[in-house]
């Protein structure tokens, strides 16, 4: 069983506690901490978008399309459907030559709640560009349109890149295994919210792939300078990568270029620290993200990457977390278990 590594409390008590498992790897797959089984293949989920935006830029496409810090940002993005992200995205299509009707990603409302009520005042519906994933759907579509060459008929071509045997996804899922050194084709497979594949894959495996993105050590010389380009990207424009308020967006703004981390759905969690050379992975048990997933990852980085006082006191207050009710009356708090505190630098 999973070790205990957030515990709720109310109070002076423990009223719920989070299990789960995580991997810190160097990019030669030296185990540097673990907690957990490490080896269980896991879905990856959004955790691994920058993994999938590697063939965007290494195929070439961003620099034929000319796609900016921003967008190459929200190519690896799960934002808030805020109004920079999707105009952000349309921006991108229109440079690709398509528009939103390409996307198949779906559409909802934006996670971002002042951007949700904005639209809905305004007698709008969400689009396809609102979804949380359109801006990685755009960088695919970019893909595409290079993969296409410029033939005729790029609207017809792209229908469907979101299966699994569509040349867009095949080069998606090449690069992860080839970033991951996992064999995709016996994994269990499934099909993730915006209807991409998506595989299971070890923590262990995982934490290397984010140690390699973050050194380039064990990429080919594509993925390399395509991983490198993309954490440049983040660390300019973070606020693309998830948005007002949001864990990934200002941990990286603090932190900038020492950090890249990416949530992902179902309590996934993976980050790259460059400056270490080290590679993260999480999974908690019961999926819990918006909680257990953020106090954990902030532990890590506590123990791996180098803080001055005020960025130690920064990361303390999502490790440690008040909660407070409606009232503003502090309840209880989500701290890292001594476990979880007991990571070594």
């Amino acid at each position: 069983m999973n070790p205990i590594l957030v515990d709720v409390m109310r109070g002076s008590a423990i009223e719920s506690t989070h299990c789960g498992a995580l991997a810190v790897l160097d990019a030669d797959g030296g185990v540097v901490a673990k907690l957990g089984d490490i080896e269980r293949p896991i879905f990856s989920r959004s955790a691994v978008k920058v993994l999938q935006a590697l063939p965007l830029v290494a195929s070439g496409a961003a620099d034929r399309l000319g796609l900016t810090d921003d967008e190459l940002a929200l190519a690896c993005a799960s934002h808030g459907g805020e109004e920079i992200h999707a105009h952000t995205a349309a921006r991108m299509l229109a440079k690709a030559g398509l528009d939103s009707s390409a996307l198949e990603c779906g559409a909802h409302w934006p996670y971002h709640e002042a951007s949700m009520r904005a639209l809905a005042a305004q007698g709008r519906e969400p689009t396809a560009l609102n979804n949380n994933c359109s801006g990685k759907h755009a960088g695919f579509l970019c893909l595409a349109c290079a993969l296409h060459g410029g033939k005729p008929n790029l609207q017809q071509y792209v229908r469907g890149y979101v299966k699994p045997e569509h040349p867009v996804m095949r080069e998606v899922t090449s690069a992860l295994q080839a970033v991951t050194g996992y064999d995709l084709t016996n994994t269990p497979r499934g099909t993730d919210g915006c209807s991409i594949p998506t595989f299971a894959v070890p923590l262990k495996q995982l934490a290397r792939a984010f140690a390699r993105v973050g050194t380039g050590t064990g990429l080919s010389a594509g993925h390399a300078d395509a991983a490198k380009r993309l954490r440049a990207a983040v660390a300019k424009a973070p606020f693309m990568v998830a948005g007002t308020g949001r864990f990934d967006t200002r941990v990286m703004e603090r932190l900038g270029a020492r950090a890249f981390c990416k949530v992902g759905a179902e309590g996934v969690f993976c980050a790259a620290l460059p400056e270490r050379g080290l590679g993260v992975a999480i999974k908690i048990d019961d999926g819990n993200n918006a909680r257990a997933a953020e106090v954990v990852m902030a532990a890590v980085i506590e123990a791996f990457v180098t803080l001055d006082d005020g960025e130690a006191s920064f990361m303390r207050c999502f490790s440690d977390l008040q909660m407070k009710n409606w009232n503003g009356i502090e309840v209880g708090r989500l701290v890292a278990t001594p476990v979880l505190r007991s990571l070594a630098r």
